[in-house]
Formats: C-alpha cells, structure tokens, sequence
C-alpha cells in the first residue's frame, strides 16, 4: 500500500473540490458546450470531406480537360504540319530547278545542232 503525503491529498482533494463546485455552477452549461462543440465538430468533418471529395472531382476535371487540350493541340499540330508538307511539295513542284533547266537547254541545245 502506497502512502502519499498531506500535501498531495491536499492537492488531489482542492481540485476534486473544484470539480464539483465547476459543475455545480456550470455544470448545464458546460454539457451544453460540449454538446454544441460536438456537433461543430461533426459538422466541420462533413464539411472537410466534402470539401476534400469536391478538389478531388475538380482535379479529375482538370486532367480530363488537360488530356483533351493535347490530344487537340497534337491534331492541330498533325494538321499544320501535313500542310506545311503540302505546301512545300506544290513548291517543289511549281519551282524552276535550274539544273533540271540546264540540263533541258543544253539537251535543247544539242537537238538544234543536229
């Protein structure tokens, strides 16, 4: 058996005493509290939830729209670029190459000697 001092009864004993004194005079109110804080409890977890579910749709949104954004960026790319081949195909085509020229002209050439 553990003996304790007068001092730590003493201690032990004024704060029991304060205790029940506290909730003699409070003691409604404190529940009240308590019960009041429970439920602004509980309200504010539903809301963090809530709020925790709506950024985790928001960033599903955002990474769809960002895989549509390329996949549209690379189409337009594709595009831009086959006319840019186009282009330059119509170019070499339409383009005097003045080798080639050389080359007729002096076969031209040859053919009004003969």
């Amino acid at each position: 058996m553990e003996e304790t001092t007068p001092i730590e009864n003493g201690i032990v004993d004024a704060s029991s005493k304060i205790e029940t004194i506290k909730n003699l005079i409070f003691g409604d109110n404190i529940k009240a509290y308590d019960s009041e804080f429970e439920t602004l409890k509980k309200d504010l977890e539903a809301k963090r939830e809530e709020l925790k579910n709506y950024i985790e749709d928001v960033h599903q949104e955002l990474n769809a729209l960002v895989d549509n954004l390329s996949t549209d960026l690379n189409i337009r790319l594709t595009s831009l670029e086959d006319k840019f081949n186009e282009r330059v195909d119509q170019l070499e085509e339409t383009k005097l190459d003045r080798s080639l020229l050389g080359d007729l002209l002096v076969k031209m050439g040859e053919n009004i000697r003969k």
